[in-house]
């Protein structure tokens, strides 16, 4: 099989599985707080990354990376797994999914936004137009449509899915710093993040149920949010002959995540859900497409 097929069936798997984790967040959080199911999510994905590394051949990049910059790794640990899951499995907790899924998914657009001050990269214009387009189907998604009354349903939930996109865009502008291999660098996130969520948990709460249809679901998300889907969205990656043409499909998981939600949760879409992902899911394309635009008509002037 050519690589370019097999990069495609990797990057498919990756967009099925990540298409299945808003599902699983809220069947997850029917047994779990939002730091139960954190702690349990952590757990396994660092068995699994893991495997993944002995099956690489990669357990000694683990020490030898983490002791070249281990300051950098506790930034990352604090950021991705400990403040951006709990924050984000709470919002979930208080907002029905297709919100919770519609307005995390935003944090593509407030990248680019914070890499401005805090990479020093320029401020384009498409991302400006981006920004504005996908905050109004936040706005649209949170007021359920009413956007002359303005009443949300959950200010607290709208404010913490909010945040997550913030947590996961600094993750993100942190980890361009990081030179080492992205599976070990991942393992070791979770292996510096997991003290801090196991202190919070002992302070706060009790230690998860081990009832199996808990254990199952919180598996499942530490599987296959966090784990085993990363690495093959790299393998897909590595294997693209053109990076853009697998990061294209990134734009089917919101889609897909819907129609999960719909059959699985039997949540009754909103027609606010599919204005305001609508919009969002345009300002990711315009994200993407009018920087071309701007190029070609750059050489069109030149050449003319």
């Amino acid at each position: 099989m050519k690589s370019s097929h097999q990069a495609y069936l990797f990057g498919i798997g990756a967009i099925f599985l990540w298409s299945t984790v808003a599902t699983a967040f809220k069947l997850a959080l029917a047994h779990y707080t939002p730091l139960q199911l954190v702690f349990v999510a952590v757990t396994t994905s660092i068995f699994a990354l893991g495997v993944i590394l002995i099956a690489q051949r990669k357990l000694p990049l683990i020490k030898q990376q983490f002791l070249s910059r281990p300051l950098f790794y506790l930034q990352t640990g604090l950021l991705n797994p400990f403040l951006y899951y709990l924050v984000l499995f709470k919002a979930y907790d208080l907002l029905p999914a297709q919100q919770a899924l519609s307005l995390n998914y935003t944090w593509a657009i407030l990248l680019p936004l914070l890499s401005v001050p805090l990479l020093g990269q320029a401020l384009r214009k498409s991302d400006v137009t981006a920004a504005l387009v996908a905050y109004c189907g936040v706005f649209f998604i949170a007021t359920k449509g009413n956007i002359t009354g303005v009443q949300f349903e959950s200010m607290t939930g709208v404010a913490l899915a909010l945040t997550s996109t913030v947590l996961w865009s600094l993750y993100w502008i942190v980890n361009t710093k990081d030179k080492g291999d992205p599976v070990v660098s991942l393992l070791l996130s979770f292996l510096v993040g997991l003290p801090f969520i196991l202190v919070a948990l002992m302070l706060t709460q009790s230690l998860p149920s081990l009832d199996l249809k808990a254990l199952l679901a919180g598996v499942y998300v530490g599987l296959f949010e966090m784990g085993v889907t990363f690495v093959l969205w790299l393998v897909a990656l590595k294997k693209a002959e053109r990076t853009a043409s697998i990061s294209t499909l990134v734009f089917i998981t919101p889609v897909m995540s819907i129609g999960f939600i719909a059959w699985i949760l039997q949540e009754s879409i909103e027609k606010s859900t599919y204005i305001g992902l609508g919009l969002i899911i345009l300002a990711l394309v315009l994200q993407q497409v009018l920087p071309k635009v701007g190029q070609w008509r750059t050489r069109k002037r030149i050449s003319a």
